[in-house]
C-alpha cells in the first residue's frame, strides 16, 4: 500500500552505555553525595560473577566511591505490585532520596518508574498510572540491567499490578525515561535457561505488536523489524544452547533494548491486544509475561489473520521463509504462525494455559478483565469481551 506515514516526533533521552566492562561508568552518572533508592529483586544480584564479587558489591563499591548513601528497595516481584512502589515512595520520603537506581529486569526497572514519578509528587501512585496526565515529573533513574527481555531501560513504559483489584495496568510518561542506563551482557550470564528462552519471546513480541499495524508507507520500519526478528531466529536457539556464550548474550541484550526504544514504532500505532489478554492473565495468576505471551499470540494470530492476511503472509515470508509462490495468502499466513509457533517452542516456551494449570472455568475473569475499561482494543481486528475469550479458548 501507497500513502503517507503517520506525523510523528522522535525524542528518546537516555543514555544507553553499552558493553562489557562498563559498571565503573556509574561513578560519571551519580552526582557526587547522592542519596541513592537501590531497587532490586531477589537474590540473584549478590551471587558471585566470574571475578568473585557480585554485581551487588560492584554497584555499591562504585557507589561508595562517589560517597553516595544508600537505602535499599529488595524484593521486587516478577510482576511488581502497587505495594511495592508505595513502599519505595516511602523510602524516598524518608530519606530524602535523590536518585534511583534499578538494577535487575523489567520488572525492578518498572517499580522503579512507577517510584520515581510518584515521589515526584503529592498523588498516590496508582492515581498516577490511572490518569498519566497527572505526572508532572520524576526523580532521576538509572538502570544497571541484568536481564535481555522487556526493553525497559530505554523507553518510558512500566506496567505495575494491583494485586488486590486485580488490575495489572500499563502506563507511560516522558518523565519516566531512565536518565542512563548499563548494559553489560556478563550480568545477563546468569539468567536460567527458561528465562532467557521468555526474554527472546518478549522482545520479538515487542517487534511484533508494531509490526501488526496498517499505517501506509513504512517500508524502513518493516525492514527494520524483520531484521530484528531473524536476528533473533537465527542466535535464538544457539543462546538457549548454551547460555555462556557472551557474545550471543550480547546481541540478544541489543535486541531487547531496540525492539522497544521507540525506533520500531515511529509513524505507526501498532495493535497491542496480546499484550492486553496477557496483562490480565498474570494478573490473576502471576505467570511469568514471556510465557504468558508464547501462548497467547499465535492464537490471537490465527484468530485475526483473515482481517489482513498480507500482512501476516510477509512476515512469513520476510521472516520465517514460507514460500509465497501460487499460493492465497492465508496460507502462507497460517504457515507462518505454525513455524513462529514451532521456533517458541523449541525455545522451551509453552504454548497451552494448561502449562500453567489455567483452565476453562478461569477464562471468563481473565476476559473481563482484559476489558476492565469497556473499550475494544487492538487495530487488526478491535477486540471486545467475547472475541478476547475467544482467544483464551484456542490457547487453553
Amino acid at each position: 500500500m501507497v500513502g503517507r506515514v503517520h506525523p510523528f516526533t522522535f525524542h528518546n533521552p537516555t543514555r544507553l552505555i553499552f558493553g562489557r566492562g562498563q559498571l565503573s561508568a556509574l561513578e560519571q552518572e551519580v552526582p557526587r553525595g547522592a542519596s541513592v533508592l537501590l531497587v532490586y529483586g531477589g537474590g540473584s544480584v549478590k551471587r558471585p560473577l566470574a571475578g568473585g564479587t557480585s554485581l551487588y558489591d560492584g554497584v555499591l563499591a562504585h557507589l561508595s566511591n562517589v560517597g553516595a548513601t544508600v537505602t535499599e528497595l529488595s524484593g521486587v516481584e516478577p510482576n511488581p505490585r502497587l505495594t511495592t512502589v508505595r513502599r519505595g515512595v516511602d523510602l524516598c520520603r524518608e530519606h530524602g532520596v535523590d536518585l534511583v537506581l534499578a538494577v535487575g529486569g523489567g520488572s525492578v526497572i518498572d517499580c522503579a518508574k512507577a517510584v520515581a514519578v510518584a515521589a515526584a509528587s503529592d498523588r498516590d501512585a496508582w492515581d498516577l498510572i490511572l490518569d498519566r496526565s497527572l505526572v508532572t515529573g520524576a526523580l532521576p533513574l538509572g538502570v544497571v540491567l541484568t536481564h535481555a527481555a522487556t526493553g525497559s531501560e530505554m523507553n518510558p513504559i512500566s506496567v505495575i499490578t494491583n494485586w488486590e483489584t486485580s488490575d495489572k495496568r500499563g502506563w507511560s510518561s516522558p518523565f519516566a525515561y531512565p536518565r542512563f542506563s548499563i548494559l553489560d551482557p556478563t550480568f545477563t550470564l546468569s539468567v536460567p535457561r527458561d528465562q532467557t528462552a521468555y526474554g527472546i519471546v518478549d522482545m520479538m513480541s515487542h517487534v511484533l505488536e508494531d509490526y501488526f499495524d496498517f499505517t501506509p508507507n513504512t517500508p524502513l520500519q518493516d525492514r527494520w523489524s524483520e531484521g530484528l526478528l531473524r536476528t533473533l531466529v537465527e542466535v535464538g536457539p544457539r543462546l538457549v544452547a548454551d547460555l555462556s556464550d557472551l557474545d550471543l548474550r550480547e546481541t540478544v541484550m541489543l535486541c531487547g533494548t531496540w525492539a522497544f526504544n521507540g525506533v520500531l514504532s515511529m509513524g505507526r500505532e501498532g495493535d497491542w491486544a496480546c499484550h492486553r489478554i496477557e496483562h490480565a492473565i498474570s494478573a490473576v495468576h502471576d505467570i511469568p509475561h514471556g510465557g504468558g505471551l508464547s501462548i497467547i499470540y499465535p492464537h490471537w494470530m490465527e484468530y485475526v489473520l483473515e482481517a489482513h492476511p498480507a500482512r501476516f503472509a510477509q512476515l512469513a515470508t520476510n521472516v520465517f521463509g514460507v514460500s509465497a509462490l501460487h499460493r492465497r495468502d492465508a496460507d502462507v499466513a497460517r504457515e507462518g504462525v505454525a513455524r513462529l509457533r514451532a521456533f517458541w517452542n523449541s525455545l522451551g516456551a509453552p504454548a497451552r494455559l494448561s502449562h500453567y494449570g489455567i483452565g476453562a472455568e478461569a477464562l471468563p475473569r481473565i476476559a473481563d478483565l482484559s476489558t476492565l475499561r469497556g473499550e475494544t482494543f487492538g487495530t487488526v481486528r478491535p477486540l471486545g469481551r467475547d472475541d478476547a475469550l475467544r482467544v483464551l479458548e484456542r490457547s487453553l
